[in-house]
């Protein structure tokens, strides 16, 4: 039976790593892979970056405006010979989303009707907290239906097991730069803004609250 994993973790856990690793295993056995990423996520333009420096270009970038499953079936549609009878089951083996935090709640739905009514296991890759410890629309939509939940697991700067990832903001000439804990649940890691994954204790100390 096909199923929805949603495979989370702090920054640097290797979410993107294990996606392109999880591609390489599927494609080396002769078998098709779906790539998707929001389009929200700027990091890579149309690709997945792997912060090891190994990248790949998605298939589909989605917007949260659109109907994520429609947008699957056509561009499988768009791929097979006109007329064909192939169904998507039989034209993907795996779909695999990175930075699934940023789909919404609906999409993740979307998901799991083409795992359930197609029979096509979806492994959703993301982060369950943003950098005030609030969950992410889609990650809390995917703790709450996914057949498999799996932590990826990295360390703090102490040693501990990172918990939460913390925002960096560059310096200015009006500002001396540092952790941020109030803005936008959105800012994608560049030159301004950078992530640090820190176990709980270093992230209260780092002057970060928990948020109910």
């Amino acid at each position: 039976m096909a199923k929805l994993y949603f495979r989370y973790g702090a920054m640097n856990s290797g979410k993107t790593t294990g996606l392109l690793q999880t591609a390489h295993n599927y494609e080396e056995r002769g078998q098709t892979v779906l790539i998707i990423k929001a389009s929200i996520d700027t990091k890579g333009d149309d690709a997945v970056v792997s912060r090891l420096g190994v990248s790949r270009r998605v298939d589909l970038l989605v917007s949260a405006s659109e109907d994520l499953g429609a947008r699957v079936r056509e561009h499988v549609r768009a791929r097979l010979a006109p007329g064909s009878r192939t169904s998507l089951r039989q034209a993907v083996d795996c779909i695999l989303v990175d930075e699934a935090q940023f789909l919404t709640a609906a999409q993740v739905d979307q998901l799991m009707e083409i795992v359930l009514l197609e029979e096509v296991p979806v492994l959703a890759y993301g982060i369950r907290t943003d950098f005030r410890t609030v969950s992410f629309p889609g990650s809390r939509r995917l703790l709450e239906i996914a057949h498999s939940l799996e932590e990826l697991k990295t360390i703090c700067r102490c040693g501990r097991k990172a918990l939460f990832s913390a925002r960096r903001v560059a310096g200015s000439a009006d500002s001396a730069g540092g952790f941020v804990f109030d803005g936008d649940q959105v800012a994608i890691d560049g030159a301004e803004v950078t992530y640090e994954a820190l176990c709980g204790t270093c992230y209260l100390q780092a002057g970060g609250r928990l948020s109910g």
